[in-house]
């Protein structure tokens, strides 16, 4: 295996339910009412910018930059105070030799304040990927393609961790092969159907789950299946 590709929100952190609270907040307070489950199946794994051209066509209109700038302090502020790691995730990294990074839709602001609250950020080395960095976020290729040729990866021989079909979606666009995580807070029931629907090889509950999958799909073949 050359590479293990961790999603960041929602994967080693649980932050969905944090964050698409606030978004629902946000698009509530502009006329259009919603519920943070709804914010999530709107919004999730999608980049800002994605977000931003989502919610201007939900509304009618554009979010008011100083409405957005607002959204950005208030979610920074909520994650200081109260962003944990997803239960195990640590342990889990931690348990596997291969070269790792994270390839997120957020912003690297976001994905190092994150990592540094949790005290998941030793774990990765700097090895951070924003979808920033790229024309296209997920569902497209081009995030974790990105990665795996920083990373001196072949992507046929990376495994991508993500909770969004969207991201499942990018990882096998990538020839990449997808593991579909459900252990966070914010995961509707059907969620690990729409992982496997989307391409996912397995999914897993547990962040407890996730070495043994990983060392299995490396020992069983030595190339990832799609």
């Amino acid at each position: 295996m050359d590479l293990v590709i961790f999603d960041c929100d929602g994967v080693l952190v649980d932050s969905e339910l944090l964050s698409n609270g606030l978004l629902a907040e946000m698009m509530t307070e502009l006329g259009h009412p919603m519920t943070a489950e709804d914010a999530i199946r709107t919004f999730a794994g999608r980049s800002l910018t994605d977000v931003l051209a989502i919610a201007a066509n939900v509304l009618g209109r554009k979010v008011p930059v100083e409405l957005g700038q607002a959204y950005g302090r208030r979610l920074a502020e909520r994650l200081r105070r109260d962003l944990k790691p997803v239960a195990g995730a640590k342990a889990a990294v931690a348990a596997m030799s291969y070269p790792r990074c994270v390839a997120s839709s957020s912003s690297f602001e976001r994905i190092e304040l994150s990592l540094d609250v949790t005290g998941l950020a030793p774990l990765f080395d700097g090895h951070l990927f924003s979808a920033t960095q790229v024309a296209h976020g997920k569902p497209a290729p081009d995030l974790h393609l990105l990665a795996a040729r920083v990373m001196g990866a072949v992507p046929g021989r990376c495994v991508v961790v993500d909770d969004s079909p969207l991201g499942v979606t990018a990882a096998v666009a990538a020839g990449m092969t997808a593991v579909g995580f459900t252990g966070a807070g914010h995961v509707p029931p059907d969620l690990g159907w729409q992982l496997a629907q989307a391409g996912a090889w397995r999914v897993v509950s547990r962040m407890s789950e996730l070495p043994a999958v990983v060392a299995a799909l490396d020992d069983d073949t030595r190339t990832p299946r799609r």
